[in-house]
């Protein structure tokens, strides 16, 4: 049997998950979370095989999860299911440790695919993703200016977007504020915009809100 722990914000979804993989005979969910640390903390007292992870959730967002279950003494597999259909997003996630990359309009059955392909050790993209990395990922010149930010940068901008002042962000992220400030201003630079609101225009642009 396939354990499976569901990490994601929204209980409709995380309901409609459930019951799916409640449907196939070698599955069972074995735990829910509905942001990063909850899940983390669920993680420490279930053993599971496989953490079907959003990458869109309040405090600790999936991208920084991702390395910190990694670091746990038996992590289970990482499949990522995301709104975000981005190929950077998706090689960003695989990148850090994530197993697996698929989409919240994937099939069903596909889903459940996935779910039993990085429980047995492989790797999956979500198929209409797996061409455009190959394209899009792959070309230096055609890759969008966020490629460029560091993990910690990306981090502070998904946060920004959000709607996160720099004291809230330090706070969740353990980092001074001076620090945030810095990182701010890095990754402005680095995408070539002057406000939040040119980051939040971007964040529509390409797919990260």
């Amino acid at each position: 049997m396939i354990r499976v722990l569901v990490a994601e914000d929204h209980a409709i979804v995380r309901e409609g998950i459930k019951q799916l993989i409640g449907m196939a005979r070698d599955l069972e969910v074995v735990g829910e979370a509905s942001n990063g640390e909850q899940l983390l903390e669920t993680l420490r007292k279930v053993e599971c095989d496989v953490v079907l992870l959003d990458i869109s959730m309040p405090g600790v967002n999936g991208l920084e999860a991702i390395p910190r279950i990694r670091a746990l003494l038996r992590p289970p597999a990482i499949l990522v299911l995301s709104m975000h259909d981005e190929a950077q997003m998706a090689a960003r996630a695989l990148k850090i440790g994530a197993a697996g990359y698929a989409t919240k309009d994937s099939d069903p059955a596909l889903l459940i695919a996935a779910i039993r392909k990085v429980a047995s050790g492989g790797r999956y993209i979500d198929p209409e993703l797996a061409d455009r990395m190959v394209f899009e990922v792959g070309l230096t010149d055609s890759r969008p200016p966020h490629v460029q930010l560091s993990e910690r940068e990306f981090s502070v901008f998904e946060r920004l977007v959000r709607g996160e002042g720099v004291n809230d962000i330090a706070l969740h992220l353990a980092v001074s504020n001076k620090t945030v400030s810095t990182h701010k201003a890095r990754l402005m630079q680095k995408l070539g915009l002057q406000s939040v609101a040119d980051l939040v225009r971007y964040a529509m642009e390409h797919k990260l809100l």
